[in-house]
């Protein structure tokens, strides 16, 4: 009678583990994306996939067509081709989908890159005194923004901007690959990042976050350019990606130094798991660990490798403990 009973119990067991394998996610802390209830297509709105003609008129253009739709939203569908494009903004109920083989490549004129103030938490340049370049991908108080796709591609060529900050030839601090600011219910998913000019997803001020299946690439060489940086945001989870940059994997903030402190608000309800890539100095697995003290604490960060090896020579490798309690 006992074989019977084993196989009975194994049969259990492994519909526990698949049930727990199921919930085993933290992207319950946005709603579901929505179905759009329409779709605009770059191409349909005189945009060009050719990786020479300019698209940032085409994204203006479908951008403002979406906030005019009203309902459920809109779906921005790029389609298979490289686009190439200045600096654009979102908007909210917007889903933002790259179709396989698409490619939304930034151009490399950096003296025609608008500048924008700097984030309050802040208080000026995160690299120089004053304003700061946008980001290449941009939006401000916004809600229910999905940016997704079939493994397309976010390029943001940028070579030009590390070549800059080597020879000391930058006039404003560098732009972010995609910047969301003071926007809740953000869905990130799906796509594939590449040499961003700084950091590479910054979501802050945000609540409600999602970054999930996303892989995001740099050389190890290329200054500052961090895989994601929650930033004085809430309710944030960030799983299943490969992180392969020239700096941090995942650096949670709450803004910088003083203007941080002054500014007063602390990130919080992170949740991260499931990462792997390397980073110049972590281990080539990973480069983050975490692991839950109390009830009362979120959860403790560990960085390996010395704070000395750091690139960013503002920091001076003199002043940052191991462990970092959210």
């Amino acid at each position: 009678m006992s074989p019977p009973c084993v196989v009975v119990t194994t049969a259990m067991l492994l519909l526990l583990l698949t049930a727990a394998a199921a919930r085993d996610t933290c992207s319950g802390v946005t709603p579901a994306p929505p179905q759009r209830g329409a779709r605009v297509s770059l191409a349909s709105v005189g945009g060009r996939g050719d990786g020479r003609t300019l698209n940032t008129a085409a994204f203006a253009r479908a951008v403002a067509q979406i906030e005019r739709g009203g309902g459920g939203g809109t779906q921005l569908y790029v389609p298979p081709g490289v686009w190439l494009t200045g600096p654009f903004n979102l908007t909210s109920h917007m889903t933002l989908f790259l179709a396989r083989g698409a490619v939304i490549r930034a151009h490399q004129d950096t003296a025609s890159w608008p500048l924008v103030d700097p984030l309050p938490s802040y208080g000026r340049g995160r690299e120089l005194p004053g304003g700061r370049y946008m980001s290449f991908i941009n939006g401000n108080g916004l809600q229910d923004v999905v940016i997704t796709g079939d493994n397309g591609t976010i390029d943001g060529q940028g070579s030009v901007w590390w070549d800059m900050w080597r020879k000391r030839t930058l006039p404003f601090t560098r732009p972010n690959l995609l910047e969301l600011m003071s926007s809740t219910d953000v869905t990130i998913s799906n796509l594939v990042f590449q040499d961003s000019p700084l950091w590479n997803i910054h979501p802050v001020y945000c609540s409600n976050v999602v970054v999930a299946n996303v892989t995001i690439l740099a050389p190890h060489d290329s200054p500052l350019t961090d895989g994601i940086d929650p930033d004085s945001s809430s309710n944030v989870c960030i799983e299943d990606c490969y992180i392969s940059t020239g700096d941090d994997m995942i650096s949670i903030k709450s803004g910088w130094d003083q203007y941080g402190i002054a500014f007063g608000r602390p990130s919080s309800g992170i949740t991260v798991q499931r990462i792997t890539g390397s980073s110049p100095f972590g281990r080539p697995s990973s480069g983050i660990w975490w692991r839950r003290k109390r009830p009362s604490q979120a959860l403790e960060f560990v960085q390996h490798g010395g704070w000395d090896q750091h690139q960013d020579q503002l920091r001076k490798g003199r002043i940052h403990p191991k462990h970092h309690y959210l």
